[in-house]
């Protein structure tokens, strides 16, 4: 059954304005979006196979390379799919971010996730943090291929001076999709550990995510 078949109150745009987008389902606001199905595929089921299992959550962390996978998504979907999505992060991220503090490593997850977890690329960053837990920034500072990086503890020293930082969280991202940490991931957070304190910055915690998921080396007890 495509849009056009519902009755006018059943049809997702026409329900939206009357009721509020709160009213519908996460398949009926992706639907508005596509506007359109394919042949043999309505607008209703190509949403649903986008959403997938990780619902609009994982859908936010969709690459470019992703939506390509996906039979019957154009250029001109795919584009404005990824305007919205980041449009999404970037709000999400701005809230995150204008909290006073970050207090707990479940609000760093989410935070660093936002940034790091849709790159297709492997990207070491430094949340850079206050005596307060307050950010004052978040740098990538180094890129890698999608399977090893190289880290410079000397760089990284040199930020948090230059932030004047009282804190710092480590992360990086594992495009594969395993959050995992590694005996390399180990061994560089002790040598970044060490260099960092020998200017008495403190490191709270590696965050490794990946797709829909991130793991705090500091919950794991390998800090």
């Amino acid at each position: 059954m495509s849009i056009k078949d519902l009755p006018a109150d059943a049809r997702p745009r026409e329900k939206l304005l009357a009721r509020g987008p709160q009213a519908l389902s996460d398949v009926e606001l992706l639907a508005i979006l596509l506007r359109t199905g394919m042949a043999g595929k309505n607008v209703f089921q190509l949403s649903q196979e986008l959403l997938g299992p990780d619902g609009i959550a994982g859908l936010l962390h969709a690459s470019v390379q992703s939506l390509k996978m996906v039979k019957g998504l154009g250029p001109a979907k795919q584009a404005e799919l990824l305007a919205v999505f980041e449009m999404a992060r970037r709000a999400l991220s701005q809230r995150l971010k204008e909290r006073e503090a970050f207090h707990t490593p479940g609000a760093v997850k989410q935070y660093i996730q936002l940034q790091l977890a849709h790159k297709n690329h492997e990207v070491f960053a430094v949340l850079f943090l206050d005596h307060q837990n307050r950010m004052l920034a978040m740098e990538e500072l180094f890129r890698g291929t999608l399977s090893q990086t190289s880290v410079y503890p000397r760089e990284v020293v040199l930020r948090a001076l230059h932030h004047q930082a009282a804190a710092v969280v480590l992360s990086h991202n594992h495009p594969s999709g395993s959050v995992q940490p590694s005996r390399a991931d180990e061994h560089l957070t002790q040598t970044l550990k060490a260099s960092l304190a020998l200017v008495d910055v403190r490191v709270l915690d590696h965050i490794i995510v990946g797709q829909g998921q991130a793991l705090s080396m500091a919950e794991q007890g390998l800090m």
